[in-house]
């Protein structure tokens, strides 16, 4: 049997394998600012990773335009990455965003800004990641400037087609053109510390494991 699967489709895989906190010591050591700052799950248990679909919002203008009618034309897969400009005065997802996400097999939602209806998004499992979440809505309050164009969450950069990781320790973005160095440092850092656990639990000191392993240089960043 042959496979459909695209390179890009296997990355996504490799990725959706590897915690946030590897996949940030990839980053450090790559010299990539990844890491979405404070950006966290609306429940701990959820996890996601995808390629990003993006949309930028800006203040309402006179008359206010659209918060988006945009969920329809999201390829399944995708995470869809929302840049609010880290506003927590207005809300750009709620219920039935995320009742048709959830439906239409979409990865989850990364929102530099705010979430509200949370309950739904536990009850289905469908992974929302966000600053914060309240319940005021962004109609008339903020409006959609451009989808498909880099955006900003937490202060990385997002373009579409990134790669999106989300777990119960945050979210981090690994940019396109990076991705097959960063999940192959990701997957050497693991495989390291893998190594190290398994020497403690065979009874080796941790210093003496860790040095074995090269512990303190696998974030160390790489010379250019």
């Amino acid at each position: 049997m042959t496979s459909n699967h695209t390179p890009q489709d296997t990355n996504v895989a490799r990725a959706a394998k590897l915690d946030t906190a590897t996949l940030s010591d990839a980053l450090d050591k790559l010299g990539i600012a990844g890491q979405c700052y404070r950006i966290k799950p609306r429940d701990p248990e959820f996890r996601m990773a995808g390629r990003a679909w993006t949309l930028l919002y800006g203040p309402a203008g006179n008359p206010p335009g659209t918060v988006g009618d945009y969920i329809d034309d999201v390829p399944a897969g995708s995470v869809i990455v929302l840049d609010n400009g880290g506003r927590d005065n207005a809300t750009v997802w709620g219920d039935i965003l995320t009742e048709i996400a959830h439906r239409r097999g979409i990865a989850g939602t990364l929102i530099d800004g705010v979430c509200r209806d949370t309950h739904l998004c536990r009850a289905l499992g469908y992974p929302v990641f966000s600053k914060d979440h309240w319940m005021r809505t962004g109609k008339d309050r903020v409006q959609v400037e451009a989808t498909g164009v880099p955006v900003t969450i937490g202060e990385a950069r997002v373009a579409p087609g990134d790669i999106v990781k989300g777990d119960s320790d945050g979210a981090v973005v690994i940019p396109q053109a990076h991705e097959d160095r960063v999940l192959d440092t990701a997957e050497a850092i693991e495989a390291a510390e893998e190594k190290i656990r398994n020497a403690v639990r065979s009874g080796l000191r941790l210093d003496e494991a860790r040095k074995q392993f090269n512990y303190h240089q696998l974030q160390t960043p790489q010379n250019p």
